[in-house]
């Protein structure tokens, strides 16, 4: 069923400390703004548009700098937490309102638990999805990137670092990769346990794609979306969205600050049990009483991959209108 006219989704843009940012909203009533990941866009929350606005919110999805329709500065430095955050305090403050509830999933979820603990009087609360909270601090995230694989594999964070590597092998066949990357994180196509695993290249000239599934795309995924999605990438090449890695390091000094501050506002987290998001991760899901004191609940959804609001949209769906629903008492 198509959403009323009075609430069909507005596309506009708005100024921001990246020059301008993409938005996509639905509804009225209380602000809840979507933070995508990698590598998407504000397309990622097609399904929870229109369920947050039959709810009544104002659901506001950006593209993140370097992503879509928003501005691409070509400085890595430009992809800083820092600057992420401010692009979402001047999202809210161009929407009109004081605060908003921010929710995010995959790299989204650093930035809107980012955007909590630095700015707590504008974002009142915050769901993450995918990736668990886990504070600011630990040594420098380069070097710990760059011990994990050993001599015969390489990091896919570590394989991202170095400008221009990545985009030698995507660019040429956008469409190609990213239904490969798709497929390989999602329950119904990702590689068998045995196989080798996709997260990591093989060192001496091996790509990313080496590993990933080619048979089908995963249940979630129809064509038209993947033309969405790779129509964006094609014609803003992947940089903007590789130098969020890139900037890793940059973070990990101007959060300094912050290491081992938790997120006490309000807090809901949703994982699903085959992303590997959540079982690397499981300590900082361990952690959660002390990181996430202001936690309402911490689901793992059964048999779920790591597109978690598009492979399971109406169970995620009911999970955030009824957890945002205790917001409002």
């Amino acid at each position: 069923m198509q959403p009323e006219p009075s609430v069909a989704p507005r596309h506009r843009t708005v100024e921001a400390p990246a020059g301008r940012l993409r938005l996509v909203e639905q509804g009225s009533g209380p602000l809840v703004l979507l933070v995508h990941g990698f590598p998407e866009s504000w397309y990622s929350w097609r399904h929870q548009l229109p369920a947050l606005a039959s709810a009544g919110y104002r659901a506001v999805a950006i593209d993140v700098r370097g992503y879509g329709r928003s501005s691409k500065p070509a400085e890595t430095d430009a992809y800083r937490m820092l600057d992420l955050v401010a692009d979402n305090v001047a999202v809210v403050r161009a929407l009109g309102e004081e605060s908003a509830v921010i929710v995010g999933h995959d790299w989204g979820s650093n930035i809107a638990s980012a955007s909590a603990l630095l700015r707590p009087e504008v974002f009142t609360a915050v769901a993450l999805l995918s990736v668990p909270y886990a504070p600011p601090g630990g040594p420098r995230p380069t070097d710990v990137f760059g011990r994990i694989g050993g001599p015969e594999e390489e990091f896919y964070v570590s394989y991202f670092q170095e400008p221009g590597r990545a985009e030698a092998e995507i660019e040429p066949d956008v469409r190609g990769w990213l239904a490969g990357f798709y497929a390989a994180l999602s329950a119904d196509t990702m590689p068998a346990r045995n196989d080798p695993d996709p997260h990591f290249v093989a060192r001496g000239g091996g790509r990313l794609r080496d590993r990933f599934p080619t048979q089908a795309l995963p249940a979630w995924l129809s064509e038209d979306d993947l033309d969405v999605y790779a129509g964006e990438f094609e014609r803003t090449g992947i940089t903007g969205a590789l130098n969020r890695y890139r900037a890793m390091d940059r973070d990990w000094e101007d959060l300094a600050p912050y290491r081992g501050a938790p997120v006490t506002q309000p807090s809901l987290f949703i994982g699903g049990t085959l992303d590997a998001s959540t079982t690397w991760m499981s300590e900082a899901i361990d952690a959660y009483p002390t990181t996430l004191p202001g936690l309402a609940a911490s689901h793992l959804l059964d048999g779920c991959g790591h597109w978690i609001q598009q492979e399971r949209p109406d169970e995620v769906n009911r999970l955030l209108t009824d957890w945002l629903a205790t917001l409002q008492g």
